[in-house]
């Protein structure tokens, strides 16, 4: 595979489509949510009773508030090795991408809220398909990914207009014939404008998504909502948005950084700094920031007291090959986020992290499959391959301060 190009560019949208007054947010899948509560009495549409009369149903009893645990996962990737290998595991009709994720299924179908980051877009079913430099996949990655137990993904990245506005459409599709809700991308305005929105727990959690640009491909003609580009007012302007719209929790994916760089870059460190400090009436408009696009495992950090992932690193991808031309083994590791979020203290405070984590995986190139390293090292501990990998994700993810702020590896 040609080395991958270093992207530096930083594109911005100058359009706003999201709408104050529908107090939405942007680019997710098309499901809404449901309207405003009303007075038992209006849904049934019996009369009001007196106020001050008894009720005769009795008194009401507010389900206790209950947390949720938040898996999140870094880029999927596939190249033409890992479609191939979805070939073969399907026996010759179609692709197989369920037995890619076996090995994390455990942790990801664990957890009650779990997002992936789907790189790039599908083509037709029965192709073609192709790997770098424009990416089309099989779009039977997405019944692989609901397969494992993600409930939805980030869809904002360099590679989100690889075939244009057909190949953005054709992937968003497939996500709701799969079941999966998506967010970063959009077929119409009004989908761009309205938040993807989960429950879990007793939360309502919004997730927002973002990329610093798409390899030169210009949004498509009269589509400017098309691609959620990352912008400082913006993403604010849609995390506050989401908060009206009923959000508990805001969750932020990022497509940043730059590419085989460990450390954070300037822009990451900024960037990160003013979207940790936004507050309304004292609260923070984002409760956690996940990044991508990297290829290698970057670092942990609470920044202003919100937990920033730099970089997750790749889940999913073929052999890499680093800007000097050689392969380089950090563009098939990563970890999984595992976060533990529970219900403030008080009503209109932020929810609180509880426990954070992040489990070392692989992407190993020789058997296909992406690997829980602790789980695999547990079963072999042998394996000097895993734990080399191991470390060094390791080294990575707790380069920074993670470690005194609590986060601890897990499996």
């Amino acid at each position: 595979m040609t080395k991958r190009p270093r992207h530096t560019a930083r594109a911005t949208l100058a359009a706003l489509v999201l709408s104050a007054a529908a107090a939405t947010a942007s680019g997710c899948s098309a499901e809404r949510d449901p309207a405003p509560a009303r007075l038992a009495d209006q849904r049934s549409g019996q009369p009001s009773r007196t106020a001050g009369a008894p009720d005769p149903a009795g008194p009401q009893t507010r389900p206790a508030a209950r947390g949720f645990t938040l898996v999140a996962t870094g880029d999927v990737l596939p190249h033409t090795s890992v479609i191939n290998r979805a070939a073969a595991d399907a026996g010759g009709g179609g692709y197989d991408f369920r037995p890619l994720f076996g090995a994390v299924k455990p942790v990801v179908s664990a957890a009650d809220l779990a997002l992936c980051h789907m790189e790039t877009v599908y083509g037709e079913d029965g192709g073609p398909f192709s790997g770098y430099p424009a990416f089309i996949s099989p779009p039977e990655v997405a019944e692989g990914l609901k397969d494992a137990g993600y409930d939805g993904c980030s869809t904002a990245s360099n590679h989100t207009l690889d075939d244009g506005a057909e190949g953005l459409k054709r992937t968003l599709d497939r996500f709701d014939r799969a079941g999966l809700k998506h967010t970063g991308s959009a077929r119409t305005a009004a989908e761009a404008a309205t938040p993807a929105m989960y429950t879990a727990g007793t939360a309502k959690v919004a997730h927002l998504a973002y990329t610093y640009g798409t390899n030169g491909y210009p949004l498509p003609e009269g589509r400017p909502w098309a691609v959620n580009m990352m912008e400082e007012d913006k993403v604010i302007a849609d995390a506050r948005a989401a908060r009206r719209a009923g959000a508990d929790v805001v969750l932020v994916s990022l497509h940043w950084g730059t590419e085989w760089q460990t450390e954070p870059d300037e822009q990451q460190l900024a960037l990160g700094k003013a979207l940790t400090a936004a507050q309304t009436g004292g609260r923070p408009d984002i409760d956690m920031i996940l990044g991508t696009h990297a290829h290698i495992p970057q670092a942990y950090e609470k920044v202003n007291g919100t937990w920033v992932v730099y970089g997750m690193g790749d889940q999913v991808a073929g052999q890499m090959f680093n800007h000097s031309g050689a392969f380089d083994p950090r563009g098939n590791q990563g970890s999984i986020g595992r976060f533990r979020f529970d219900p403030p203290a008080a009503p209109g405070q932020r929810w609180q992290v509880t426990k954070a984590e992040f489990i070392p995986q692989l992407m190993d190139l020789g058997t296909g499959r992406v690997v829980n390293l602790p789980a695999a090292l547990a079963a072999d501990p042998g394996r000097e391959d895993y734990e080399s990998a191991q470390d060094e994700i390791t080294a990575a993810v707790l380069s920074r301060s993670a470690a005194k702020a609590g986060l601890t590896r897990g499996r």
